[in-house]
């Protein structure tokens, strides 16, 4: 029969130790994304802005030979990251494409210039230093315009700061609401040999003698959750970069491993912080206290 209550004792010990496991993993894999989103805002914000196209319209007395020129010597400046030179023909496909095949009956001559669309490096992308990169390239003789989006560019940098913003707010609830609920799962454990606790207050143990135990568990139960936590989270950017180039060359690999190993540690440390705090408080259990 005391066989029996044993086994059952330990199921039920296993039960909850399995429980605990995942919920703390399902937590710490919800903080832990997003805290991979956040630590590669920097880069998702610099594609965009990377990927804004700023048209240089060349002037009609302009050759295709200069122009292209031109194009190589622009590629070469520290604020352009990608060049390229339309011709006119180019040009002339790509209006097609957006206005019909006959939109160039109504013209003597073609009208489409040359022009050359560049990318820009990411640092340059704000209002004040497009301006500059504007007067520099108009300062060119064969620079007759240069087109972008002004209103894109604001709204691109007014977004990205509300981004970063909101996502900091998310984190840092995140980091309360692990707090909260991995400190309840841990605090029901413990609660659970509140008994034990206190018998081994009542013979003189040592608060730090009776934490210890408790301790080496919570080290190896948040080890266990980080784990699962990050393998979760790995698994999933593996198959969503398996569909999506661009997912895959948006998350910095580096970034990923920092965030992955810090999911480990976090737990570790939330765990053994709420252990301590909770086996301080039982450890001061009056005899009517363990019955509430």
């Amino acid at each position: 029969m005391a066989v029996k209550g044993k086994n059952i004792v330990h199921k039920r010990l296993i039960r909850s130790y399995v429980t605990s496991v995942i919920s703390i993993s399902l937590v710490l894999l919800l903080m832990a994304a997003a805290a991979l989103f956040a630590a590669n805002a920097g880069s998702v914000a610099r594609w965009f802005k990377e990927n804004m196209a700023v048209s240089v319209l060349l002037k009609q007395s302009t050759s295709e030979k200069e122009g292209r020129a031109l194009a190589e010597t622009l590629a070469a400046r520290p604020y352009v990251k990608e060049s390229r030179f339309i011709s006119k023909e180019e040009g002339a496909e790509e209006m097609k494409g957006l206005l019909g095949e006959d939109f160039l009956s109504v013209f003597e001559s073609s009208p489409i210039p040359l022009s050359i669309d560049l990318k820009l490096d990411g640092n340059f992308v704000t209002a004040d230093s497009l301006d500059t990169v504007k007067a520099d390239l108009l300062a060119d003789r064969h620079v007759e315009e240069v087109v972008y989006q002004e209103s894109l560019v604001e709204a691109l940098n007014a977004n990205l700061r509300k981004i970063s913003l909101i996502l900091g707010v998310v984190i840092a609830l995140l980091l309360v609401i692990s707090f909260a609920l991995i400190n309840n799962t841990v605090r029901l454990n413990i609660y659970a040999r509140r008994f034990t606790i206190h018998t081994m207050s009542l013979v003189g143990a040592k608060r730090s003698f009776i934490a210890r135990p408790f301790v080496r568990q919570a080290v190896i139960q948040g080890a266990v959750s980080g784990l699962i936590a990050a393998g979760l989270l790995y698994g999933g950017i593996r198959w969503l970069g398996r569909g999506s180039e661009l997912l895959a060359m948006l998350f910095d690999p580096r970034l990923i491993w920092v965030v992955l190993v810090g999911t480990v540690l976090v737990g570790i440390a939330i765990c053994v912080v709420c252990t301590l705090l909770v086996v301080r408080r039982v450890a001061y259990f009056t005899k009517d206290d363990l019955y509430y």
